[in-house]
Order: C-alpha cells, then structure tokens, then sequence
C-alpha cells in the first residue's frame, strides 16, 4: 500500500534533483543569463531586474519605448549588462543580444569578461574567427556567444592585415576579452 506512495516520492525527488537551477543570477548558458532568457520581453526587464537600475539609454524618461541599447545597472551604480532589442520601440520585443560587463556574469565553464583566450579556447570550440579593424570577434557556437580581442593583444604582425586569416593558435594565451556578447 505505501510502495505507490515511495515510488511516488522518489520519481519526484529524482526530477528535481536533475532539474536546471536557473536562479544564480549570474550564471551564463546558451538561452539564460539567470533569469534573463531568449525570450524574455523588454517589458519584463523591470521585474527581472526589480533590485537593479534599468535604464533606456534612447529615451531615458520611459523604459517601455524601447530604444536600442538598455543599461542595467546595480543599485550602488555599477554596470552590469547592456540589452538590445529585436524590435526597437516595442515593449514586446524580446532581447536579441546581451552584452555581458561585470565580471560576476561566467559561464558554467567559468569564462567571464576578465578571462584570457587560453581559458576560452581550452573551454570551448571556437567556431569562427572574424578580422575586423580593431578587433577580432571569435564566435563560439556552443553558447551563442562573441568574444571580442583588441588586436593590440595581436603580435605587430597581425594587426594591419585585415585580410589575413587568423588561427586560433596565431592568438596568444594571454589575449584578453574586450567584450563578451550573447547573441539569441
């Protein structure tokens, strides 16, 4: 009579136990940063981010307007994330690119915007390596993100050429991140 019961019981704590914990606000994966998702609305930034600062940098007097860039900020003022919009000026858009600033944000594998290039590259596949002016862009598929590298972390040699083809091992290990973006 009380084996439904057990049985009962331990299929639910075996589903929880394997269930995704989504509330380390600070936790990077390919469709979350903490409760930020790939279909999270630009009406919904003020509930998500209820203890932070949310603020449309377009038109800072309404958030709803929904420009092209959305700051959002701790409440002691330091920048934590800068949002962009499917749709500007459609407070239903949902947020398309993620560009991550604080440090506190990483990956399940650790990466963060303080990382070098040996971390990601050791973590992570790299998908593709853009040669742009100033910087390059190394995409990496896994997680729908881009990692940017200014191309003074580049040896003299690679800097100018913006046709040259750059192999992930021409990057050296201690390049650091410029900027780290979400992409959904």
């Amino acid at each position: 009579m009380n084996k439904p019961f057990l049985a009962a019981l331990a299929a639910s704590l075996i589903i929880t136990s394997c269930t995704t914990d989504n509330s380390n606000p600070f936790l990077i994966k390919k469709d979350h940063i903490g409760l930020l998702n790939d279909s999270t609305k630009v009406k919904d930034l003020e509930t998500i981010f209820s203890k932070d600062s949310v603020v449309n940098v377009n038109n800072r007097n309404q958030i709803y307007g929904g420009g092209n860039t959305i700051e959002v900020f701790e409440k002691g003022g330091k920048k934590l994330l800068d949002l962009s919009p499917k749709t500007p000026l459609d407070s239903m858009s949902v947020i398309s690119t993620v560009r991550i600033i604080d440090e506190r944000y990483k990956t399940d594998k650790d990466i963060s915007t303080i990382s070098t290039f040996k971390a990601l590259r050791d973590n992570y596949k790299i998908s593709k390596i853009d040669n742009l002016i100033n910087v390059i862009v190394v995409s990496v598929n896994e997680i729908n993100a881009s990692f940017t590298i200014d191309k003074n972390e580049l040896p003299a040699s690679m800097r100018f050429d913006r046709d040259l083809v750059i192999d992930p091992l021409q990057i050296p290990e201690k390049a650091k991140i410029k900027f780290f973006m979400l992409h959904w």
